[in-house]
């Protein structure tokens, strides 16, 4: 049996975490800003952790930091909140059981119910992805009409249509924000330590979640009008690393001098 151990200090002790979606948010804006955003997590391994909570699957995670020289992060939320991984060493993805079994209950029983009804919906078209506790459906630019979702909705799950490309399929109560506070809870880390970014109306959940939080520059304009004002919301006017960089350095979350 293959033994993998933590590739970094406990998560639980250090400054600040990002938390932090991954299309359009930390893999979106310039060359320049990423690489400061990279090396600036990378060079503070001891006092910043990282947490991507993303809609893509542990694979994706595996293959895109192990090709693009994209930090490893130390956890990972993936599948839109219905995956909970640990990365290990060296850069293996494993889903959690223990965190994940409210999860996997909530979704019992309910992934062919969704995919029969989704059949009769026009303009969607299943993802080419593994599912593991979700279904997501790409839209097409015509025929979709997201009243024809209703039957879905009366199966005791969750919908989220986002960016008017997606539609997910989710465990009733299940999504990136609620998984998000699970886990800092389970890993003890401070709510005051997070700073969470996303792009995209599937992450609402997550920059709603009472932490402190960034609509990354060029975001979807649902996510904007969705957000309500408060101080722990950031709206930056940098896109993807260097609005992450941006609001970092607006709350005061870790030192950035440099950085960008």
């Amino acid at each position: 049996m293959t033994l993998h151990s933590a590739i970094h200090k406990a998560i639980g002790d250090k400054d600040f975490v990002l938390a932090t979606d991954l299309d359009g948010t930390f893999l979106g804006g310039s060359a320049e800003a990423r690489e400061a955003l990279y090396n600036l997590i990378e060079d503070n391994r001891d006092t910043i952790g990282l947490i991507f909570v993303t809609g893509r699957h542990p694979e994706f995670i595996h293959d895109h930091t192990d090709t693009y020289g994209i930090p490893l992060p130390d956890y990972v939320i993936a599948d839109v909140g219905t995956t909970i991984a640990q990365v290990l060493s060296p850069g293996i993805v494993l889903p959690v059981p223990a965190l994940e079994a409210p999860i996997a209950q909530a979704w019992a029983g309910k992934a062919d119910q969704v995919q029969a009804l989704m059949s009769n919906v026009d303009g969607l078209t299943l993802q080419d992805t593994p599912f593991r506790h979700r279904l997501s459906y790409d839209i097409s630019p015509n025929g979709f009409d997201a009243t024809d979702l209703a039957p879905v909705r009366e199966l005791d799950v969750d919908v989220l249509i986002s960016d008017n490309r997606f539609v997910d399929v989710l465990p009733k109560g299940v999504s990136k924000g609620p998984t998000l506070r699970r886990l800092i809870n389970v890993l003890g880390i401070s709510a005051e330590r997070v700073l969470t970014a996303g792009d995209t109306l599937n992450d609402i959940s997550m920059l709603t979640a009472d932490l402190h939080a960034v609509a990354v520059g060029g975001s979807e304009q649902a996510l904007y009008d969705q957000l309500p004002t408060s101080p722990k919301i950031h709206r930056a006017r940098g896109e993807g690393a260097a609005g992450i960089l941006e609001a970092i350095a607006a709350f005061d979350l870790h030192p950035t001098s440099g950085s960008f």
